[in-house]
């Protein structure tokens, strides 16, 4: 009786509409990175599109709901190697969690289609609804749950310079509209060609043509029309260490560590001066701090270079009376004098610390190192001689809040110390980075990226990937970068076009409430 349950219960999954929803989910993911067919983007919602026709708002929040469920299951499959092989959780454990994770994001994809539907139903044109309900529940999976903005529609067009351009203007979010708002146009006019009875969507691919004739056209200004940016030029140096995950934290491969960062600094072109050296997060595995003979290797190697040194470390301090441990970023002057410390502020749920640990004390943190790790407190700059660091720790690349916040602060470079050895070789350091790059565009800020394995690449203010390194490697790049302008609308703005989004969906929905009540009167 329970498999005859089970069945009934998945059986509208594999319908008609189901079976669209899931092209759709595969045609999404293919879009990102590593197989980044970018292009497919544009038309990906149109099997969806043709699974909501005339559906229910149950219809059309489980066909959202599958599309979600199978783009994320489809992008994120790289949580299984964080999991069970540096975790070292049992696949009856990552599975369950991966999927779990997969159902959240895919929630919001449902909502999406539930209320653009709804909508619908009550004489609202979907080209309006959906785009407006896509960002509005984009941007609150950006923050609900500690938040997980990954793979939004928008990110995969970040080799697209001219296009994304606008992200200074709305963030991602704008590119995600357009998206949306195309596929909804392109998904009418195929249903007028194949000879449905109903019209060309004429206005709505002139509203469409108009929008993206102006977003190239902005993206072409922004990239050729403006003057150089008046910054102080740098030259900077990465390094990729490629040390092990499975030894990273081991004692007696901590002297080996510091030997592999020494060895590959020392390569730079010393004729011309580096103005900051970038090591990865973590990339010294013990406490700086209190380990003053390791350290001076390192204070020893900024003064040889006369340079800035910003390298990650575990920190510790007192806060109201209780250690904290923090993971953090430390820059060394060329005097080789500690000159200022950088925490991490939007830690990793259950990788660097357990939320809700006093509830579920049976649940233990899947990255092995330090024990759980305190949040920085303030997105304050770190002075680096000729810049004003915003330090990004890995992931926190993720959240254009972060990014805008240390920019409004006064930073005018963005560095993204990051360890992505914990991904294996998958796609994750790839889409990483591709979100990381849109930081550089919303804030008019270069972004640097140091990473243990990679990907380490110099991104431009205008997202322009000027460097980068492959997975599995060791590295140094060097290269030239301008501070930046923080000449950026967003930057004043934040995600108020996201936030009004919101507020007119929830509009969408209280008017379809209130009509369809009176219907029922």
């Amino acid at each position: 009786m329970r498999y005859r349950s089970f069945l009934i219960n998945i059986a509208p999954i594999f319908d008609k509409p189901g079976i669209f929803a899931i092209v759709s989910g595969i045609l999404i993911a293919s879009a990102f990175p590593k197989i980044g067919f970018s292009f497919v983007i544009w038309f990906s919602l149109v099997p969806l599109l043709v699974a909501l026709e005339n559906a229910s708002n149950r219809t059309a929040f489980r066909v959202g709901f599958t599309c979600g469920f199978v783009t994320y299951a489809c992008v994120l499959y790289w949580i299984n190697i964080v999991i069970t092989k540096y975790g070292n959780l049992p696949w009856a454990v990552s599975i369950p969690l991966y999927l779990a994770l997969s159902a959240w994001l895919a929630l919001f994809y449902g909502l999406a289609a539930f209320v653009s539907c709804f909508g619908e139903r009550v004489g609202l044109k979907k080209v309006f609804t959906l785009p407006v309900c896509w960002i509005a529940c984009d941007f609150m999976r950006s923050f609900l749950l500690t938040g997980f903005p990954w793979a939004m529609l928008g990110h995969s067009q970040y080799r697209t310079l001219t296009l994304i351009q606008i992200a200074d203007l709305a963030g991602v979010y704008g590119i995600t509209f357009m998206i949306v708002l195309a596929n909804v146009v392109c998904y009418r006019v195929i249903r007028a060609s194949l000879g449905a009875k109903v019209p060309y969507p004429v206005k709505s691919a002139a509203v469409l043509l108009i929008a993206l004739l102006a977003t190239l056209l902005y993206g072409f200004y922004r990239l050729n029309g403006t003057e150089t940016p008046a910054g102080n030029p740098m030259r900077v140096a990465l390094v990729q260490g490629n040390i092990r995950q499975d030894i990273k934290w081991s004692p007696e491969f901590r002297d080996q560590t510091i030997a592999i960062y020494e060895r590959l600094t020392k390569n730079v072109d010393r004729e011309k001066k580096i103005d900051l050296i970038v090591w990865p997060e973590s990339a010294v595995p013990f406490f700086f701090q209190d380990q003053p003979q390791e350290a001076e290797r390192i204070t020893a190697l900024a003064r040889e270079l006369d340079s800035y040194l910003l390298f990650g470390s575990p920190t510790y301090e007192r806060r109201n009376g209780q250690l904290v441990f923090l993971n953090s970023g430390i820059i060394i002057d060329p005097t080789g004098k500690t000159l200022a410390k950088g925490n991490k502020i939007h830690l990793v749920p259950f990788g660097e610390y357990v939320p809700m640990r006093s509830v579920f004390p049976f649940i233990s943190k899947i990255v092995v190192g330090i024990g759980d790790f305190s949040p920085g407190e303030y997105a304050k700059p770190l002075p680096a001689g000729k810049a004003e660091v915003g330090l990004l720790v890995c992931y926190e690349a993720i959240f254009p809040e972060l990014a805008r916040e240390y920019v409004k602060n006064g930073a005018n470079i963005l560095v993204n110390i990051t360890n992505d050895a914990w991904f294996g070789n998958s796609s994750a350091p790839y889409q990483h980075l591709s979100i990381a790059v849109f930081r550089a565009v919303e804030t008019r800020t270069p972004l640097i990226r140091a990473a243990n394995t990679g990907i380490t690449a110099i991104v431009d203010q205008n997202g322009h990937i000027r460097a980068m390194t492959n997975l599995f490697e060791e590295s140094l790049k060097i290269g030239d970068i301008t501070t930046g302008t923080a000449d950026s609308f967003y930057l004043k703005t934040g995600d108020i076009a996201a936030q009004f989004c919101v507020a007119l969906t929830i509009l969408i929905t209280l008017l379809a409430c209130f009509r369809l009540s009176k219907r029922t009167i």
